[in-house]
């Protein structure tokens, strides 16, 4: 069996491309070439922005799956349709869970749960390229399958609900140093985090699977944690208390700056994320999740603190903390007087 992958080297797909060689699957990775490629797969070099250079590159193959990673808009969906609809058995599109409900009108998510995001610029493109794939599906038989991921990680990096630009250290240099660290809301919404090892054999599982055509799949952990509980199980891998202050996320949307709060909280994280994975354990049986939340954490504390390329400053994101910071501790005062 012969699979395509666009990208293969990100925190999720990477896993999963080591799936796919383990259980025997022939892989080609389509990507720039700027990430060391992993052992046994074919590269083929290209921008898949270029579309007259990939389509040169596949003259002569034929996939039984093509798996993109990175597409993100409905334009990208609509050259893909291009390149591949004589080129594969299946086209798997990474989509996202943020693009479900938000509001959310019930807590528990399932793949029938309406797509709308009006918070998030991110979510609506992906929603956009959805209805640009259902529709080719459903006027021409294209064979897509849609992934709809949510916080999946893969243990370099402490997974937090607000950072900067510059990654997730800034946070735990807060806890180290006993500095106020901003929890958005009160913490007590549920949210689920997915090893990227766990969502592979998902993934992987549906690769190739005639009743995968057509149809929509979240892959997540059952496992939820509270935001509370993620940040202490954090606090105590770093062997420190957790100062937690805990910040209206409609206020930290409304100062977000130069951050986009408004999407990433408002459009995702600040709402309780729960998952019914019912639909992709029909279809594949053997899908358990098998690292939990808290060992995933510790794991990703422990590698960051003994991988210093992951200590990554972020002192213009530590001073805006230091601003909410001050502004509500200057609200409790007047309140106080």
């Amino acid at each position: 069996m012969k699979a395509l992958f666009i990208g293969g080297t990100g925190t999720i797909s990477t896993d999963v491309v080591a799936l796919a060689l383990a259980r025997g699957w022939e892989i080609t990775l389509l990507n720039r070439g700027t990430k060391k490629m992993p052992v046994g797969v074919r590269s083929i070099i290209a921008d898949i922005q270029d579309e007259k250079a990939v389509d040169d590159a596949i003259a002569a193959d034929h996939f039984d799956v093509v798996a993109q990673f990175i597409g993100y808009t409905a334009a990208d969906v609509e050259r893909d349709i291009r390149l591949f609809r004589q080129k594969t058995k299946q086209y798997i599109y990474i989509s996202s869970a943020s693009a479900y409900q938000k509001p959310s009108a019930d807590h528990r998510i399932t793949e029938s749960t309406p797509l709308t995001n009006p918070f998030w610029q991110y979510s609506r493109h992906k929603i956009a390229a959805e209805e640009v794939l259902m529709e080719a599906y459903r006027m021409e038989g294209f064979p897509v399958t849609i992934v709809r991921p949510s916080h999946t990680y893969n243990g370099t990096k402490a997974l937090v609900n607000l950072h900067g630009n510059n990654g997730n250290w800034q946070v735990l240099q807060r806890i180290l140093d006993g500095k106020p660290v901003i929890i958005p809301g009160d913490g007590s919404s549920l949210w689920t985090l997915t090893h990227s090892k766990d969502f592979a054999k998902g993934y992987v599982g549906l690769m190739a699977n005639p009743h995968a055509i057509g149809h929509a799949f979240h892959i997540t952990s059952d496992e939820s944690m509270t935001w509370n509980q993620i940040y202490e199980v954090i606090a105590d891998a770093l062997g420190k208390p957790l100062n937690a202050l805990y910040v209206a996320s409609q206020f930290l949307a409304k100062h977000q700056g130069k951050y986009d709060f408004m999407g990433e909280l408002l459009g995702d994280k600040a709402v309780t994320a729960v998952f019914d994975n019912s639909k992709i354990k029909r279809l594949v049986p053997d899908f358990v999740c098998h690292v939990s939340m808290a060992d995933g954490l510790r794991q990703s504390v422990e590698y960051m603190l003994t991988h210093s390329v992951t200590q990554t400053p972020d002192l213009e994101f530590d001073a805006w903390c230091d601003r909410i910071v001050r502004s509500q501790l200057a609200a409790d005062r007047a309140m106080n007087q």
